[in-house]
């Protein structure tokens, strides 16, 4: 697995999450649950992973929608 995105946006995790998904990348999203330590600040960024043969090609969804990755 590798790291595609980290933001603290939930828009964008929504956003990137849903692009990813209609090109058939499985995308799995780590740290959802830390708001419930953070007291729902949005303090804390949340990570996107993909499989490691997904990633270029999840880079590329990235980049062609102008969605920054870090």
């Amino acid at each position: 697995m590798k790291e595609l995105l980290r933001t603290t946006d939930p828009t964008v995790m929504a956003f990137a999450s849903a692009l990813l998904q209609g090109e058939g990348i499985e995308a799995f999203p780590l740290d959802v649950n830390m708001s419930v330590l953070e007291g729902g600040i949005g303090a804390l960024p949340r990570r996107l992973m993909v499989r490691d043969q997904d990633f270029d090609r999840a880079v590329r969804v990235l980049v062609d929608n102008e969605i920054p990755r870090a």
